[in-house]
């Protein structure tokens, strides 16, 4: 599979072979800016509005197309942000990086902010953000689903195990086959969101690396991922320093950015087109050399 697929006005949609701001043309990246002070990676990094936007507008010029905010923490074991807390975090961000396209940052930036709360999303996509990243598929708030109908945005379709929260995701995962797992739970909400009124071609999915999953679980699913392109939709791949790599290679936190660039050009070569990063700059020269170095059929 080697879809370029693209947002616009909302609808993750397959185009031919472009560049994409300063990403390399079949592939989009995503950077991620964490307003927290927990998060796993970066957490207290850019905790004011000003070490934010500035890092934002870094990442950006890296060659990041999509700014991905967050306001609260959803690594494992993280603890509930109360919504004021979120909104207060990352709302003025996302007015001032809308205001500020084709000015601060390249006019074709796009702005994804991870929530899950229906609240929260209604009030970035008001002030100009253009995709939400939801880690709960729209069930721990169903109100979500609502919001997502009305403003039609590009939304992340993300596997979590169900009645599981960051809190406890991570508390004994069990599948009896996580890839089929997957499958059907992706089947199944998105079937749901479409009946709610949020057409498909928003949706763009995340098989939740990390999330709910052992480093076995993990793996598998890294390697069945051209299953998941059966849906007909694009893949986003959140690998970005995760465990995974703490656990098959023992290393720590602060020095995963190769291994994740290995694999996301890995999967860059299967068909992966869209890789979630904190490093967008080593992630591009990575992703660039995944497009020279593969034989795409076209």
């Amino acid at each position: 599979m080697d879809t370029v697929w693209m947002l616009r006005n909302g609808a993750f949609s397959p185009v031919s072979s472009e560049k994409q701001g300063g990403t390399p043309s079949r592939f989009t990246l995503w950077g991620v800016v964490n307003v927290t002070p927990d998060s796993f990676f970066d957490g207290g990094r850019h905790p004011s509005f000003e070490s934010a936007f500035s890092h934002a507008r870094r990442l950006a010029a890296d060659g990041a197309r999509i700014l991905d905010l967050g306001g609260a923490s959803s690594r494992p074991g993280a603890g509930d942000v109360p919504v004021e807390d979120e909104m207060r975090r990352v709302l003025p961000l996302v007015r001032a990086l809308s205001e500020g396209r084709g000015r601060r940052t390249p006019p074709d930036t796009l702005l994804s902010v991870d929530t899950w709360r229906a609240k929260v999303a209604a009030a970035v996509l008001e002030a100009g953000a253009d995709i939400v990243n939801d880690i709960s598929a729209c069930l721990w708030e169903p109100e979500l689903s609502d919001v997502l109908a009305q403003y039609r945005p590009g939304y992340v379709l993300m596997h979590c195990r169900r009645g599981a929260t960051p809190g406890t995701m991570q508390n004994d995962p069990h599948y009896d086959d996580v890839v089929e797992d997957v499958m059907r739970f992706f089947e199944e909400r998105m079937n749901a969101m479409v009946k709610a009124g949020l057409p498909e071609q928003n949706i763009i999915l995340d098989p939740g690396i990390g999330f709910g999953k052992s480093a076995e679980h993990n793996c598998l699913l890294l390697s069945g991922m051209e299953r998941l392109f059966g849906f007909g939709r694009p893949v986003l791949l959140g690998v970005s320093n995760k465990s995974l790599f703490g656990d098959l290679l023992g290393l720590d936190v602060n020095r995963r950015i190769e291994s994740t660039n290995v694999c996301s050009a890995l999967l860059a070569a299967r068909g992966v087109t869209h890789h979630r990063v904190h490093d967008v700059a080593s992630a591009r020269r990575a992703l660039t050399l995944a497009e020279h170095f593969t034989p795409w059929k076209d």
